[in-house]
């Protein structure tokens, strides 16, 4: 007789559940270590090209680096963690003991989808405490070249902007509303289509609806001269939201500052279906975790003897990295504005599920 009961057995719901995440954690902290390694040794000559850097700096990029890479590959760590996980349990004839216990495949899984769940929880919350700070700031450092960066936060970097003919880019952008400032700035002065001059200033601050550029120096091309100013006033009625708004990424801002984003993108009138795209994979990102044990099953059921285990955990392995590779697509559809952001975040993970649970039952139900 099928026991009808989601979780049957306490202790082996603990024994699938603790197979699963010890599986998992190892392969994540296999994966982060050969990556690390791998992306250390690419950065680690740029790191060090800069006057004053040295081992201190080289351990900072680990420490920024190793929670982005946890981040983004705790799904296929989840997913290889499972098919080792259940391809072991196969081969040991666990899951035929289970069966003939009366168990069903989604009790025999369940242990793995409710483990999977809080490790979606946990993942959400260590990437808008740690990985978002992470990612801001090494995103900003690693356009400043790795040279020092400002200490606030919030600090955005490598900024473009075009106000009339002039192009302005600026190396940091910091502060909110009355107080954003900007540091580095270069401004490309064109008439025509031609570069006449330029004008590099340390920093500028907002100033009776234009913008005070202090320590500034002005190249004329004509002329072929350079002039030093202290104080210059310029770029009139650019508001600060043109810099602020230039480059909102989903990566850089948590989400509730996201949120806040999209709200004023939408008030500025400006294109917000990357951010809002953006917005809705936070959430569904860390639930993709959740698909891996429905979409690596296949590696536990067959009998073992068969000689089907290999090509049924080759099967699962196929379907995990089909759903990163159509969720990649799915989001970038959605950035350019293809599809709705909603659907661009969520169809791939409800599409997914859904094949899931049609091989699961047709093959073992």
């Amino acid at each position: 007789m099928i026991n009808v009961n989601f979780l049957p057995s306490r202790r082996l719901a603990l024994y699938m559940a603790r197979l699963f995440l010890t599986r998992s954690f190892a392969v994540l902290v296999m994966l982060v270590m050969v990556l690390m390694a791998l992306d250390l040794l690419g950065e680690s000559g740029k790191i060090l090209g800069v006057p004053g850097n040295g081992e201190a700096e080289l351990w900072r990029y680990v420490g920024l680096r190793v929670p982005m890479l946890a981040s983004r590959f705790l799904p296929f760590a989840v997913l290889l963690g499972t098919l080792i996980a259940l391809s072991t349990l196969n081969q040991n004839s666990e899951v035929v003991a289970m069966k003939a216990a009366g168990l069903s495949a989604h009790q025999i899984l369940a242990p793995m989808v409710i483990a999977s769940l809080g490790v979606a929880v946990l993942a959400f919350a260590f990437n808008e405490t740690v990985v978002v700070r992470a990612t801001r700031t090494a995103s900003a450092w690693s356009d400043a070249d790795y040279r020092p960066i400002p200490p606030e936060s919030g600090v955005m970097s490598n900024i473009w902007v075009r106000a009339g003919e002039q192009l302005v880019h600026v190396r940091h952008v910091g502060g909110r509303g009355a107080g954003v400032h900007l540091e580095g700035l270069t401004i490309y002065d064109r008439r025509d289509g031609v570069l006449v001059g330029t004008i590099e200033a340390q920093r500028a601050d907002q100033h009776h609806g234009g913008w005070r550029l202090r320590d500034v120096r002005i190249y004329d091309t004509a002329m072929n001269v350079v002039r030093k100013l202290d104080l210059l006033d310029t770029l009139g009625g650019v508001e600060p939201t043109r810099f602020t708004l230039a480059k909102v990424s989903a990566a850089n801002q948590d989400f509730v500052a996201l949120r806040g984003s999209i709200a004023d993108l939408d008030r500025a009138g400006r294109p917000s279906a990357e951010a809002r795209t953006g917005w809705w994979h936070k959430l569904s990102g860390p639930l993709s975790t959740v698909l891996m044990p429905l979409l690596a099953a296949l590696a536990a059921f067959g009998l073992a003897r068969s000689g089907q285990v290999l090509i049924r955990a080759a099967i699962g392995m196929a379907l995990g990295f089909a759903y990163f590779v159509v969720d990649n697509f799915s989001v970038a559809l959605g950035n350019v504005g293809a599809y709705p952001p909603f659907l661009a975040a969520w169809a791939p993970f409800l599409l997914f599920l859904f094949i899931g649970e049609t091989v699961l039952v047709r093959t073992e139900e």
